[in-house]
């Protein structure tokens, strides 16, 4: 995480909010001295803890097949580049702004039995999302068939432990400073289509925040 605090001012509940909305992020753990392992995968957040599924083969289920291990998830917001043009202000230096939280815990396997609950509260949750298209369940499956594509994933859950977050939105700077990087920001939104999908988003989340005054 950033060590600056004033990029690291949301609450715990704000940062969960946050990572919900996302509903998508990269789960790591230590495997003794090889690399980590890194799993990207959905989830939905219950209460405390993180519910989610993988496949079978993925390296991150066959170290978990001893018991539960520390994990880290990281969830990415919006992220962009920062011209020092747009500040309006001398002697400034090229940056990346962005927003990401960081949740760690317990990962561990669920029971297989669990799988097809799983299943059902994430496509619910991401499937709410489209109305008024109707709500995909798995009920419009064919048995057989879904059954078949169960057996190649485990559902997961991850206890949530610590929640930090980094909302790096050029608060180090005035109001007026940050309100015209916002602005370059969405206008090089709309001039470059290349220059980042993000960036309108993040221009938001800039407008939103308070600078140094």
């Amino acid at each position: 995480m950033h060590p600056n605090p004033i990029y690291r001012t949301m609450s715990r509940q704000e940062n969960l909010r946050f990572a919900a909305e996302i509903g998508f992020g990269v789960f790591c753990l230590s495997d003794g001295d090889a690399p980590p392992l890194v799993a990207q995968a959905p989830f939905v957040i219950d209460e405390e803890h993180l519910i989610l599924h993988l496949v079978r083969s993925n390296p991150v289920v066959r170290a978990l097949r001893h018991g539960g291990r520390q994990a880290r998830l990281v969830v990415m917001g919006p992220h962009g580049y920062v011209s020092p043009d747009w500040y309006g202000i001398e002697d400034q230096v090229p940056t990346w702004n962005y927003v990401s939280v960081e949740v760690t815990g317990l990962l561990s396997l669920l029971e297989e039995a669990q799988m097809r609950p799983v299943l059902d509260r994430l496509s619910e949750n991401f499937e709410t999302r489209l109305a008024p298209k109707p709500v995909w369940h798995s009920e419009k499956m064919n048995e057989p068939a879904l059954e078949r594509m169960m057996r190649a994933i485990l559902p997961l859950k991850m206890h949530i432990e610590t929640v930090e977050g980094t909302w790096k939105l050029s608060q180090n700077k005035s109001d007026a400073v940050r309100l015209a990087a916002s602005a370059g920001m969405q206008q090089a939104s709309i001039e470059h289509p290349g220059y980042g999908s993000d960036s309108a988003a993040l221009a938001a989340f800039m407008r939103g925040v308070r600078g140094t005054g």
